[in-house]
């Protein structure tokens, strides 16, 4: 075991617990809009509160970066997941509401899901490069998907709604984190010639939608309920995107098969009920600041 890899996984867990306290606090202080309007950052930069979320983000992406060039994803991954038991509590602090006990099960399970397929799946490197074949098989369902996910999350209300959004921010932030990981090496040993790539320009554009998606999915439900969803889909679509376009390999054997399932199933479960939970009136749908009205622009 690496205590390095341990200890900045597990650091990188409770800055971005911090983070994501503090951008729910901001985010739901503003009135809902559509998802993906830009308008809601224009707004929440005028707040400290998230302005200042950003240093512990900053800092949690330096610790995690640093986690997976010293472990497997398979093995930091699980870690990152702590964080959520972290957040449900800073979250409730900053809204002055009651700790739901239900959220630490929810979350409970959905981690669970994930570690276990991780670690019995235990992808194993491929391509440095994938194909454009290979990236467009990823946009053949990974794009349908995320468009499931806006339609429905436009339309849906409280828990639902961050659940929606929260899983299309996931596959937004894996789908990043897979485009950067084609630009890793050029990074390291020549920086600027990855401005002549199309992949730099690709991941500017996905990842400002998935901050921006983040924010929204923070409006809807408890912290538990969209943190979940994005914590269990990011890794989980790069771990897709390795099998389709990096041609990366899974463990077919059994009984890792069977685990897999499990993990599938333990992840499912975990969503859907955060998708399910009961809103709270606190913190559900927040309500439109004196005098406004919910952005729904046709």
């Amino acid at each position: 075991m690496d205590l390095v890899a341990v200890l900045a996984g597990v650091g990188s867990a409770v800055c971005f617990a911090v983070a994501s306290a503090l951008e729910q606090s901001a985010a739901k202080r503003e009135q809902l809009s559509r998802p993906l309007d830009p308008r809601l950052i224009i707004r929440l930069a005028h707040q400290p509160r998230w302005l200042l979320s950003w240093i512990p983000e900053a800092a949690g992406a330096g610790l995690q970066a640093l986690a997976l060039s010293r472990a497997p994803l398979a093995f930091v991954e699980p870690l990152l997941v702590s964080g959520l038991f972290l957040a449900i509590p800073l979250a409730a602090a900053l809204d002055r509401r009651r700790i739901h006990v239900s959220d630490f099960g929810v979350v409970a399970l959905g981690g669970s899901g994930l570690a276990i397929f991780l670690l019995a799946a235990q992808p194993r490197p491929g391509l440095s490069q994938p194909s454009l074949a290979g990236w467009l098989g990823v946009a053949l369902w990974a794009g349908p998907a995320l468009a499931v996910c806006l339609v429905a999350g436009e339309r849906a209300h409280g828990p639902l709604r961050g659940a929606l959004l929260g899983i299309a921010t996931g596959l937004l932030y894996g789908i990043g984190a897979s485009l950067l990981k084609t630009l890793a090496a050029d990074l390291t040993t020549d920086p600027l010639s990855v401005l002549t790539t199309p992949q730099v320009y690709v991941l500017a554009v996905v990842g400002g939608c998935a901050v921006v998606l983040n924010q929204h999915a923070f409006q809807s439900g408890r912290i538990a309920v969209p943190l979940t969803a994005i914590v269990i889909l990011d890794p989980l679509t790069s771990v897709l995107i390795g099998v389709t376009a990096f041609h990366e390999r899974l463990s077919t054997a059994w009984p890792q098969i069977g685990f897999q399932a499990l993990g599938v199933l333990a992840m499912a479960g975990g969503i859907w009920l955060a998708a399910t939970s009961q809103a709270d009136t606190r913190n559900g749908s927040p309500a439109p600041p004196a005098g406004a009205h919910p952005e729904r622009s046709g």
